[in-house]
């Protein structure tokens, strides 16, 4: 923006009023962002919260949100309103189809599929929709990056319609167990959206 452009939208900042005061501090909202590190704490909050009730394990522990962070913050998304973290997704790159064991604690940073480790919302704001739409726009984040050809997850028997509804289809029983939880293994091709890309202003 020119200088001339720019003076017309400074002078309300002479006037010295509470209000106008306030507003220049007020938070957005609602945002969406990438993570970092510096985001693992409330990340890990929310996680544990969300799956120790239900399963009693964490998909991620708090060494391992800040490891994904720190290697592929670009494949995560918050949100946050007025400044809090109310909803989170953390994904890395893997280099296959179906997910190992291995594939818990790896980032292979040439592969083409994204491995979403985590999906959770803060008690305060479930039941609200939020998990959907927060799927909605990293599936459509994903669509964005030319490397990508498909997302991948692994979930218990009871959120298979939850992931359905978002696009996902089974792929069958996961190989991989914790404890006593089996899981079942679920595929989004994102290659097979490419169309969509050329009109969603990536």
């Amino acid at each position: 923006m020119s200088v001339v452009g720019a003076v017309p939208f400074m002078r309300p900042l002479h006037i010295r009023s509470p209000v106008s005061q306030a507003r220049r501090h007020t938070l957005p909202a609602s945002e969406f962002r990438s993570l970092s590190p510096e985001d693992a704490i409330s990340v890990f909050e929310i996680e544990r919260e969300a799956f120790i009730s239900v399963s009693g394990e964490c998909p991620l522990h708090l060494d391992e949100v800040r490891h994904f962070l720190t290697l592929c913050p670009e494949l995560s998304l918050g949100w946050f309103e007025e400044g809090r973290l109310v909803a989170f997704v953390i994904g890395s790159l893997w280099d296959q189809e179906r997910l190992t064991t291995d594939a818990l604690t790896l980032h292979k940073p040439h592969g083409t599929t994204v491995h979403i480790h985590v999906l959770a919302v803060h008690r305060t704001f479930r039941q609200q929709g939020k998990g959907s739409i927060l799927m909605w726009r990293y599936l459509q984040y994903l669509r964005c990056l030319p490397y990508v050809r498909r997302a991948v997850l692994m979930c218990e028997d009871f959120l298979v319609p939850f992931y359905r509804k978002s696009g996902f289809k089974v792929q069958g029983p996961s190989r991989i167990t914790v404890g006593p939880l089996a899981f079942i293994d679920m595929v989004y091709p994102v290659r097979g959206h490419a169309f969509m890309r050329r009109n969603s202003g990536c």
